[in-house]
């Protein structure tokens, strides 16, 4: 696909629960998007695992009405990157990925997004160099849909894959099969550093042959900088969303990473947003240039390690230990909040292989400077 003849969008749109796409269909009613441009949704949902699938059923009836699909076409041609549990003061919303024709040439690096998955896979191959392999490629495939040529124009990698469930337990079971593990967190941890290695392989910044099912959430020395992956029991592939920039792509948008090293690397975060072209004023994004952001994507990372600067957490021994990983992207969304003045913005948790161990990984994207 060239991108000369695409023009990339991002669109935020709060939401009242998780079954709400009252602001989507709003903006298909007016026109401002088209349903047949949405390429990928995002969302930050709140609630546990079901009620992230039943947000991800209620994109589909909307999309499956407005394009005239069923629901399973809108599944497999879309992908729904939706992440539940919200913590601190995150707003639920959702994120539009559109791409529609049309639009003259950017001045210079603009939006270009590509989207794709892999093939289903079988549970006994989640978290094995399998599910690299297969990420890799779809990486590969969804920066050529972008326009992408090389890795360096990459600025995120946003990777939805299959959790490990009982019932997937139970399946390869059944056909003699084994799975990388029995207990369905630890299996499914595995899954989303096998995506992360894969999105490293593809972007070149882990050789594939220094990889191999041992090291997979062992080897820490081992990410990309650019990946943020998250697993849930809805997904039976892996789907894939390319976010980058394009000499002389249409549009009005760029986008931009950083890394926080940990949480207090403020000045990581604001590495992202000075690299997006907006201004800040001590230390946060200047009222002027607020209105200039599209979307925020902060992966955290503090519950892949046990302190901070030599202070140690108790995100793993404290009695909402079992929400460790909300807690993390709590944190990490306040810290970067005050950079962005506004708390609508997305924030995961899962770090295995995204990023330096405790990191949080920052992608703005925002409307160009003139």
């Amino acid at each position: 696909m060239s991108t000369a003849r695409f023009e990339s969008r991002v669109v935020r749109v709060p939401m009242n629960s998780p079954g709400d796409v009252s602001g989507v269909a709003a903006l298909f009613d007016s026109g401002d998007v088209d349903p047949a441009h949405v390429i990928a949704i995002m969302e930050q949902t709140e609630g546990d695992p079901y009620a992230r699938g039943y947000a991800t059923l209620a994109m589909e009836v909307l999309l499956s009405e407005r394009l005239g699909i069923s629901r399973r076409q809108v599944f497999d041609t879309i992908p729904m990157m939706m992440i539940g549990g919200v913590g601190g003061i995150m707003c639920p919303h959702i994120i539009l990925f559109v791409r529609q024709p049309g639009g003259a040439a950017g001045r210079g690096k603009r939006l270009a997004l590509g989207v794709a998955s892999s093939r289903e896979l079988k549970p006994e191959e989640y978290g094995t160099m399998i599910e690299v392999d297969l990420v890799a490629e779809a990486v590969r495939v969804a920066m050529r849909d972008a326009g992408i040529a090389d890795a360096s124009q990459i600025e995120c990698v946003e990777v939805k894959c299959p959790a490990m469930t009982p019932a997937r337990i139970a399946d390869a079971q059944m056909r003699g099969q084994k799975v990388v593990n029995a207990n369905p967190v630890v299996a499914s941890s595995l899954a989303k550093g096998a995506c992360a290695l894969g999105v490293a392989v593809a972007t070149g910044e882990v050789d594939r042959e220094k990889l191999h099912d041992g090291v997979i959430n062992v080897d820490k020395s081992l990410y990309s900088s650019v990946a943020s992956t998250s697993a849930g029991g809805e997904q039976v592939a892996c789907r894939v969303l390319v976010i980058g920039n394009v000499d002389g792509a249409p549009g009005k948008l760029v986008a931009a990473h950083g890394v926080m090293q940990d949480q207090l690397d403020i000045a990581g975060a604001r590495t992202a947003f000075v690299r997006a072209g907006l201004a800040l004023h001590d230390g946060s994004v200047a009222e002027r240039d607020r209105g200039r952001i599209s979307a925020v994507l902060v992966n955290a990372g503090a519950d892949y390690v046990g302190s901070v600067r030599g202070r140690r957490h108790v995100l793993h021994s404290d009695f909402l230990s079992p929400f460790s990983g909300i807690q993390a992207k709590a944190v990490a969304h306040a810290v970067v909040a005050t950079i962005v003045g506004d708390t609508m913005f997305l924030a995961s948790a899962g770090a295995e292989h995204q990023g330096p161990p405790g990191a949080n990984l920052v992608c703005v994207i925002a409307e160009a400077a003139a």
